[in-house]
């Protein structure tokens, strides 16, 4: 891991919270030989032009949606914690209503509250998330999908593509290169 400290105001247009990027193999390659910039570098020559592409390459970078609002309400905090000790259950708001004693629609009126996501938003992320655990732990994706309720493998493709922007075989692939 290497990390680069850039003034905020240096590359205008940043989102202010932290996040987690896709990183290119040309920036990659541009952040390990900036690693080893004298502090602070000469101005005018090619390190500064090293620099002003680095700053081209972070404007462009895909942001990988990896955050999960954590609901504060205990009925929600009920629903995460069953989710996470069985991540293939599907059970619908309104299934988990019956269960908790509340409404689906005051189920859902707190998801969008606390989470500014619907309920069927939130638990994709929170599936999207659990994969990515699995599969950096080398499992296969049919396990994964099984294991995260999908009904077939092509379906949690499908959903990781959408999310991420490549396939978890992709995904991972380059990660690796």
């Amino acid at each position: 891991m290497r990390t680069l400290y850039i003034r905020k105001d240096a590359v205008p247009g940043l989102p202010v919270e932290c996040y987690v990027a896709n990183i290119t193999p040309l920036l990659r390659e541009l952040i390990l030989y900036m690693v080893n910039l004298p502090i602070p570098y000469p101005l005018g020559g090619s390190e500064e032009r090293i620099v002003a592409v680095v700053y081209d390459q972070i404007r462009s970078l895909s942001i990988v949606p990896l955050n999960l609002p954590r609901p504060k309400d205990p009925r929600l905090q009920a629903i995460h914690k069953a989710l996470t000790e069985d991540p293939a259950n599907s059970s619908t708001l309104e299934q988990w209503g019956r269960q908790i004693g509340a409404s689906e629609r005051t189920l859902a009126r707190i998801f969008r509250n606390e989470t500014g996501m619907s309920f069927h938003q939130w638990r994709q992320q929170f599936r999207l998330l659990e994969a990515f655990k699995y599969l950096a732990n080398y499992m296969p994706v049919t396990t994964v999908a099984m294991n995260l309720g999908y009904d077939s493998v092509s379906a949690f493709i499908h959903m990781f593509k959408k999310a991420v922007g490549k396939t978890p075989a992709n995904y991972f692939k380059d990660l690796l290169t």
